[in-house]
């Protein structure tokens, strides 16, 4: 992602305008709404612009002809690091600043954009990136840019007596770990599983719930302890956490495979949020965990970012 180059930045530019190049300026101050006196400013996910000089030389090349900083409209322009291969939740340490990745990449406007028209062509739809303010202060060119990957935190917990016995090998609590690690490549985030098979014990399934939440896991999932019999009681125990339920995901998998499979109704799994923790509550069976996590998997990347307040509708 890297190459032996420091990461630093080139330029800092500001405009006046959206859609206008923008002029290279000594400094930039960052506030709470992104760069002071910039036009792209405001309370929104795109609040800062990056483009890396390794686009810019790119297209100079295929266009034959010099490209200044700001000609596409980023505020900061930088040099070591392969922007658009960054995930949003990534975070930039600028000088004394800090900036979160929101978005990488934007539609192109085309000959409705000034930038377009007066260019010819714009990189910064492919290989720009745009980021939020999280931390205030001044930037320049020369300034060094630490990056910060963002790491999810997954805990998959297995409930089950006979499994954690040796009776036989837990099948579904690996079967949600390889559900997500495509998930998580496919998007780009680094990821870190924290795999726990235990009985069904109340009292473990408890600890281990406050050890996620202490420690700020992203997600937990269970897997088992979602019906009717004597030693099911996963929802109850995960609902004493749960702070916002999700109702609907799991009312919309119970209702799609329950239609040609009646039983599938039955399972009492749930879904919500123990802080900023996401808590799901599977049923035991792999099949079940096959449809869960099909369904569960189209709506997760929507509710991290509805969860980070990041609109990208």
């Amino acid at each position: 992602m890297s190459s032996s180059i420091p990461i630093k930045v080139l330029s800092v530019n500001i405009s006046e305008k959206k859609g206008t190049i923008k002029k290279p300026v000594s400094s930039i101050h960052l506030d709470a709404l992104g760069v002071e006196n910039d036009a792209h400013a405001g309370a929104w996910h795109r609040q800062v612009s990056l483009l890396g000089i390794e686009s810019i030389r790119k297209f100079a090349g295929q266009a034959n002809r010099e490209v200044a900083f700001g000609e596409f409209a980023e505020n900061i322009s930088t040099e070591g690091i392969v922007l658009y291969t960054l995930a949003p939740l990534d975070r930039l340490k600028v000088g004394e600043t800090s900036l979160e990745v929101t978005q990488i990449g934007k539609k192109c406007h085309g000959s409705g954009c000034a930038i377009f028209n007066e260019v010819g062509n714009c990189v910064m739809p492919k290989e720009g990136i745009f980021a939020r303010v999280i931390k205030q202060g001044e930037v320049k060119a020369g300034d060094e840019i630490v990056l910060e990957r963002k790491k999810f935190m997954v805990m998959v917990i297995t409930l089950s007596d006979r499994a954690s016995r040796g009776e036989y090998d837990d099948l579904s609590g690996p079967e949600i770990i390889r559900q997500l690690e495509p998930f998580f490549q496919e998007n780009r985030w680094l990821f870190e599983i924290d795999y726990r098979l235990i009985p069904d014990d109340s009292d473990q399934l408890k600890a281990l719930l406050t050890a996620a939440r202490s420690a700020n896991y992203d997600m937990v999932f269970t897997t088992g302890g979602t019906g009717i019999g004597p030693r099911d009681f996963t929802p109850e125990v995960a609902g004493l956490f749960i702070d916002k339920e999700i109702p609907g995901i799991m009312e919309a998998i119970r209702m799609r495979f329950g239609v040609e499979k009646p039983n599938a109704l039955l399972s009492r799994g749930v879904a919500g949020l123990m802080g900023e923790t996401f808590v799901y509550v599977l049923p035991g069976s792999v099949k079940a965990i096959k449809e869960y996590m099909g369904e569960i998997l189209k709506t997760l990347r929507h509710l991290i970012f509805m969860l980070k307040g990041i609109d990208v509708h």
